[in-house]
């Protein structure tokens, strides 16, 4: 009984969501889009979900504030009449409100795992990147960085300014990243540093 009245409650969620497939079929962006929604189901190990991308898509349009903030940016993305349009649906369907993405350039796949008070402003960031709460992507005055490609970031993290966190880079929680992080490492600390590089364990300093 429990499993039918979950069911049918997220089935409701999807139905009064549908409007928002309006943004979706005038969005330049529907491929992107997809491939948000396949790298959702796959963090949340939603298996069992419908076969159908649209489906799938309703289900976390309704469940997720955070896919919803990562969906309006896509809309919005070149596309003067997808901001205009995401403005009014805003109103009715919310955001996550102090989950705030700045980056022009992101790639498909970027998961969230809480949104809470996390500021995204990175130069670029890569495929199929996750981010925690809490976390600030962020610029100073030489710059903004540039994310590779299956970055993960922490609850709490910094990363800040002009460097590049290369590939396969996962951020522990609440390490500050201010120096460059060469691909497949993984760093933690307050500077943060290096404690395992392409699967072995050490300790080396950024530079």
């Amino acid at each position: 009984m429990r499993d039918f009245i979950i069911k049918f409650a997220q089935t409701i969620g999807q139905i009064l969501t549908a409007p928002m497939l309006i943004l979706f079929l005038l969005s330049k962006n529907k491929q992107i889009i997809i491939l948000d929604v396949n790298q959702w189901m796959k963090r949340l190990d939603h298996k069992k979900k419908s076969s159908s991308d649209w489906a799938n898509l309703l289900y976390f349009l309704s469940i997720y504030p955070e896919f919803r903030n990562i969906y309006y940016h896509r809309i919005k993305q070149g596309d003067t009449i997808g901001f205009v349009l995401t403005q009014g649906f805003k109103i009715l369907y919310k955001q996550c409100p102090s989950l705030f993405i700045y980056s022009t350039n992101i790639g498909s796949g970027l998961f969230i795992q809480h949104g809470f008070s996390t500021v995204i402003s990175a130069e670029s960031i890569g495929e199929n990147c996750s981010v925690s709460q809490q976390v600030t992507i962020g610029y100073n005055t030489k710059g903004s960085p540039i994310i590779g490609n299956n970055v993960s970031i922490g609850a709490g993290a910094k990363v800040i300014g002009k460097i590049t966190i290369d590939d396969n880079v996962k951020v522990g929680a609440n390490a500050v990243v201010v120096k460059n992080v060469p691909k497949n490492c993984v760093v933690v600390g307050v500077p943060a540093y290096i404690v395992k590089k392409d699967g072995v364990k050490v300790k080396e300093q950024l530079v």
